[in-house]
């Protein structure tokens, strides 16, 4: 009787024991996920881990796929347009033997891989939103850094690979978290294990990697059986690894046509089965670097940024020394609590409208205790305005628009949205600061000065606002002193021709051109090797602060102060002044672009 008792609660047992190892591998896989950002990819999927030490040539679909995804998402997240994280991840997908057709969007990425055997779908959304100059940069670099290691030649920075390459390398390793965990007893079997498993011998060209089990864990749909034949169904030859034998055209340029699509642009793509080149490990390292990179700048600085391009902003817009003394201490203070908000991972819209009132308030303050010794002083009652720009979100609203003129009107609009829902916060928060202390801002005093005097403040004005900005966005030093060049030069030209009586609208639109023209002649310049390799700068890093300063961020508050007035005549005639001067701004890019560049040129 006991032996039947012990027979009958064995497989009870063993189920009480399955369980309890499942809820060990959930609770451990949550530890992981949670040490992470819970909106990332998380690497320690098996059909992942066991391809950590492998070549990424020669690596699984699945552990492709997280390089690709994850790269997107980093280049999504410093704010980048969606048709330049789509043109990234196709390259990047490319060099490594397979396609990629991705959906992104203002803060998710849903992309499709396939490698012409296997298909499979990856989704990925950040958190929130934001802008990283310098991380858009260091992605241009990591892309031709993966290029060359997969044995092919950089896309974005041909001239001087090893730049990219000295760039990628110094950078500091990344977070712990990606660091192999000596191993327990808890989590000895490698299903269980919730830490990437240490490095393990790489394989070389005389010691292929060992052949892995089919993918699991992800949704991955077997489209044609594998080859085993040394040669494809089109007597194309194949190397060992089973990729589409190295091919060069006359001249040692790869044979890649952009506009093929699918298997047949792969085909034409060159890999070379004894070049194995850099791991998934060693690529997700570099990618963890990239990603948990410090900022540049502390908030104090920061603020000091903002603190000069909102008074340089009160320069350009007519105001006097008083307008910008104002603006500065305003905006400076504003800066600083947003920054330090920020860092807490506080939710964006709240601290653009507590820094938004702080800013406001901290300017009018200043005016009210200088009337105490110069009561000239209260007429400037404009200046708050100047002193709460620092939050404009001139990148989300330049990338909107050149994602619709690139035919991604889903992006477009969100972006678009997501410029006016910040827009609207800030001004109603500014708005309800003015009532409560009774102001009714009526514009600048603009002060006079001879013609030669103020085009030269114009031009110093101009790159301090550029410079202050691009600071704000991140941009490392050399890549905001260009931005302020550029910037100087097409927001000088806009404000004469205002002066002229051109529309401000004609006048953005030029202002917004020339910008666009003049980044496109610096990188131009830096790929010909008339200026260093060094200044090679992302286009979209250098255009989009340089135009920022044009946007009417006074047309779009006295829009929203008369709108609290109720009175539609003046709202519909702000708004609409400054919605015209808004679209002028993408339009005078993407010209530009059209006009210089022959993938935006042709629709293809």
């Amino acid at each position: 009787m006991a032996f039947w008792r012990s027979h009958r609660n064995g497989p009870e047992r063993t189920s009480a024991r399955k369980k309890a190892a499942h809820d060990r591998k959930v609770r451990e896989a949550a530890v992981f996920v949670g040490d992470q950002h819970r909106h990332s990819i998380p690497l320690d999927m098996r059909d992942i881990r066991e391809d950590l030490d492998t070549p990424l040539i020669d690596a699984s679909l699945p552990a492709k796929t997280s390089v690709i995804v994850r790269a997107g998402a980093l280049d999504l997240s410093g704010g980048t347009g969606s048709f330049r994280v789509r043109e990234l991840m196709g390259r990047m997908a490319m060099s490594m033997g397979c396609y990629v057709r991705a959906d992104v969007k203002l803060t998710d990425i849903e992309a499709e891989c396939s490698n012409g055997e296997d298909r499979m779908a990856e989704v990925v959304d950040l958190p929130t939103t934001g802008v990283n100059t310098e991380r858009i940069w260091y992605m241009e670099h990591f892309a031709d850094w993966l290029s060359v290691n997969l044995g092919q030649k950089g896309t974005y920075h041909p001239t001087d690979e090893d730049l990219s390459a000295k760039l990628v390398e110094r950078l500091p390793r990344g977070r712990r978290h990606r660091t192999p965990a000596p191993a327990t007893a808890a989590s000895a079997s490698p299903a269980a294990s919730s830490t990437i498993p240490p490095a393990s011998n790489q394989p070389t060209a005389s010691q292929p990697a060992s052949p892995r089990p089919a993918s699991s864990g992800r949704t991955v749909r077997r489209m044609t059986p594998p080859r085993e034949s040394s040669v494809d169904d089109n007597g194309t030859p194949l190397d060992k690894a089973g990729h589409i034998a190295h091919r060069v055209l006359p001249g040692g340029t790869d044979s890649v046509d952009s506009g093929d699509y699918g298997h047949d642009a792969r085909e034409k793509h060159l890999h070379t089965g004894a070049y194995h080149g850099v791991t998934v490990r060693q690529v997700h390292e570099r990618l963890d670097a990239i990603e948990y990179k410090k900022p540049l700048y502390s908030p104090a600085f920061a603020a000091l940024a903002a603190a000069v391009a909102c008074a340089s902003f009160v320069f350009l817009l007519g105001g006097g020394l008083y307008d910008m003394l104002a603006a500065f201490i305003g905006a400076g203070i504003g800066q600083f609590l947003r920054a330090t908000m920020l860092r807490r991972h506080i939710n964006q819209f709240f601290v653009v409208m507590v820094s938004v009132a702080l800013a406001a308030l901290a300017s009018i303050g200043f005016l009210r205790a200088l009337a105490f010794f110069d009561p000239t002083a209260l007429h400037h009652d404009t200046a708050y305005i100047g002193a709460i720009l620092f939050v404009i979100p001139g990148f989300p609203l330049i990338t909107g628009g050149l994602d619709i003129f690139k035919m991604d009107i889903q992006s477009g609009i969100q972006r678009m949205t997501y410029f006016m829902a910040i827009v609207i916060v800030a001004t109603l928060s500014a708005w309800a600061v003015a009532r409560c202390v009774s102001l009714d801002p009526q514009g600048f005093d603009t002060p006079q000065m001879s013609v030669w005097v103020r085009t030269l403040l114009w031009l110093l004005t101009a790159f301090g606002g550029v410079w202050g900005f691009s600071v704000l966005f991140n941009s490392p030093q050399k890549m905001a002193c260009v931005a302020g060049i550029i910037g100087a030069i097409a927001d000088t030209l806009r404000l004469e021709l205002v002066n002229a009586n051109m529309p401000m609208e004609a006048a953005a639109f030029i202002g917004a051109l020339t910008a666009g023209l003049l980044a496109t002649c610096w990188r131009s310049s830096v790929r010909r090797g008339w200026l260093p390799p060094q200044l090679g700068f992302p286009r979209i890093c250098l255009t989009v602060p340089s135009i920022v300063i044009m946007v009417p961020g006074l047309y779009m508050y006295r829009a929203v102060f008369y709108l609290g007035e109720l009175d539609t005549q003046a709202t519909v005639q702000w708004a609409f002044e400054a919605m015209l001067v808004i679209l002028m701004l993408p339009i005078g890019l993407a010209v530009a672009r059209v006009l210089t560049d022959r993938g935006w040129r042709y629709d293809v």
